[in-house]
Order: structure tokens, then C-alpha cells, then sequence
């Protein structure tokens, strides 16, 4: 039997709740728009989705120089991490899309994966679960677009 305090953790933001979960319709509306869009259109449609993907990655590599600049002496591990995500979104949306949507995915994936590690280190692990719900939307999004190319 643990004797250890109880752990206050603070309420998410509705906001940031509320932009995350909207966050999920260019991914949603990407992914089917991949599969039920003419010919023409399909290559418009696979860009705009591992474009938006390509944001998003570089957005989760960001977040970790946001926690850093909250320190006075930051582990350089968290700037190096931040620009990872970012350089292979870069890489991913210039590979054809049936690949890159793959990249991006997987990305998705492994940024979650890092941040089950430093979020909690950080003291932002209460942005979990919304972040892993985010995540696999997001990643299954790329992997259904991926598979409509």
C-alpha cells in the first residue's frame, strides 16, 4: 500500500480540448476525401492531407521547445527531439503520398510514444490521454489514406 500524496492534477482547457478534437477534421475529412474524389483531384487531395499531417508532426516536435524555454537550464534533449519530428514531416510530404502518409502516421505514433516519457518528467502528463486519443485518430486517418493511394 503506497502512503505517497495524492497528485493534483490540473483540469484540461475546454479551449485546447475543444481545438484538438477539431483538430481531427482536416484528418477525418482528408482520409475520405483520399478515397471518394475523382482521378483529377485525387493527387489535391493526398497533398492536403499529408500536408496537414506535416504540420501536425512539426507541431508535437514544437511543444517540446515550449517545455524547454520554461526552464532556466533545459535538457538539450528537448530541443534535439523537438526538431526530429519536424525534419522527417519535411521528408514525408515530399515522398509520394502512399509512402509519406505512412511516415506521417508512424510519426504521430513515435511522438506520442516520446511524450509518455517527458510529459510526466514535465509536469504536463495530465495531457495524455487526450493526446493518445488525438494520436491514434490522427495516425489511423494517414494509415486510411495512405492505403486509398
Amino acid at each position: 500500500m503506497s502512503h505517497d500524496p495524492p497528485v493534483y492534477h490540473p483540469p484540461l482547457s475546454d479551449t485546447a480540448r475543444l481545438l484538438g478534437h477539431l483538430g481531427l477534421v482536416p484528418f477525418a475529412l482528408g482520409a475520405l476525401l483520399v478515397w471518394v474524389v475523382n482521378a483529377e483531384a485525387h493527387p489535391y487531395a493526398t497533398l492536403a492531407l499529408g500536408a496537414y499531417g506535416g504540420v501536425v508532426v512539426s507541431f508535437l516536435g514544437g511543444i517540446h521547445w515550449g517545455l524547454a524555454f520554461r526552464q532556466t537550464a533545459p535538457a538539450a534533449s528537448l530541443f534535439v527531439w523537438g526538431v526530429v519530428p519536424s525534419l522527417v514531416a519535411w521528408l514525408a510530404v515530399m515522398m509520394p503520398a502512399s509512402a509519406g502518409l505512412v511516415v506521417h502516421g508512424v510519426m504521430l505514433i513515435v511522438c506520442y510514444l516520446v511524450d509518455r516519457r517527458v510529459y510526466p518528467v514535465q509536469g504536463v502528463g495530465h495531457w495524455l490521454t487526450l493526446r493518445f486519443r488525438l494520436s491514434a485518430v490522427a495516425s489511423f486517418c494517414c494509415f486510411l489514406g495512405a492505403a486509398g493511394t
